[in-house]
């Protein structure tokens, strides 16, 4: 099968875009370095002339091509079976099995199924299980049952093994009851976008916004001990404010934020955006592994309440177009100029 047989432009622009959801259903011959590849290749894209699309493996080889050392286009298959089992198997356990008892039910090395794992869910096997089981503990607690039955109940050895796996984010009481018990720190301050809300809770900043202040802040945590930042507040004040105003920059600001295993993923993709560069809300959706969660991306897009920090501000339409930003189309093409210079 060649060109004329595949939807050429379809199968390019999937290249294109790195998309995961095309991977096993074509692959990429690339005439001039004599290898073919899955759509999702790493490896620099090469020129369209030098191109040709195959929907099966053996008809690339027929021409002569080898597979590619990268990306390994043979194993789509297994890889994929490879991934669902762990993902069943760490939702059946009681306690997370570790990376090399889940290697061994699949049959490849630890260091490649963590690989092939992270590539498809945008987490690793470990970390995926400690979002499940976060998940869990929400939904219970959303259920009305106690903090203590809900972090049991959600395969936790012990409330303080809970509380060690939650880096960032808030505890569940907090989740449940709107920041009660929570004290938030928060300042507003002049930057060159106009007024900015900063809060932290003391494990970090849990709200960045723009032309907000107590009011909104109190929405967003209604019964949280809400106090106006002193002198400790200041130097957390003046990182975020250097980050707003030179956003490329590497950071190393403290974040107490959650959310669930999905939008911590995307999330998490979002922080991978290099600087001065903007991604479209269908390649997060490929990224994390759900090419056809776009819609859920935008929501999981939106439920960031940490701006520039995490930076939603880099994603865009598929056409180029600025797309929706929570607070005005003008800060968001502003951020993008500040990183683009």
């Amino acid at each position: 099968m060649t060109d004329e047989q595949v939807d050429s432009d379809q199968a390019w622009s999937a290249m294109q875009a790195r998309d995961r959801s095309f991977d096993g259903k074509f692959v990429t011959g690339v005439l001039s370095t004599g290898i073919y590849c899955r759509p999702s290749c790493a490896a620099r894209h090469p020129k369209r002339k030098n191109v040709r699309f195959f929907a099966k493996a053996e008809q690339a080889e027929a021409i002569g091509l080898r597979a590619c050392l990268r990306c390994h286009p043979n194993d789509v298959a297994r890889d994929e079976a490879a991934v669902k089992l762990v993902i069943d198997t760490i939702r059946m356990a009681e306690t997370a099995p570790k990376l090399g008892e889940l290697a061994d039910l699949t049959g490849y090395s630890p260091t490649h199924l963590q690989r092939i794992f992270k590539r498809d869910t945008g987490l690793s096997p470990a970390a995926y299980a400690r979002a499940l089981r976060s998940e869990r503990v929400e939904d219970a607690l959303a259920s009305g049952v106690s903090v203590t039955e809900a972090i049991y109940d959600a395969g936790y050895g012990s409330a303080s093994r809970f509380y060690e796996e939650r880096k960032m984010g808030m505890a569940p009481n907090v989740w449940k009851n709107g920041g009660i018990g929570a004290t938030v720190y928060w300042a507003t301050v002049e930057t060159s976008l106009g007024i900015m809300l900063v809060a932290a809770t003391e494990k970090g900043v849990c709200c960045l916004s723009f032309n907000e202040g107590e009011a909104e802040l109190r929405q967003r945590f209604p019964k949280a001990d809400l106090s106006k930042g002193g002198a400790a507040f200041e130097q957390l004040l003046s990182d975020v404010v250097a980050q707003v105003e030179t956003p490329g920059r590497p950071h190393n600001i403290p974040l107490d934020v959650r959310g669930t295993a999905f939008q911590e993923a995307v999330w998490q993709e979002l922080r991978k955006i290099p600087e001065g560069e903007t991604r479209s809300y269908a390649d997060i959706a490929a990224a994390i592994g759900k090419p056809k969660a776009v819609r859920a991306v935008g929501s999981a897009n939106g439920a960031n309440n940490v701006a520039v920090l995490i930076p939603c501000h880099r994603v865009v339409r598929s056409d180029g177009t600025m797309g929706g930003y929570a607070y005005g189309l003008e800060i968001k093409q502003s951020l993008l100029e500040k990183e683009a210079k």
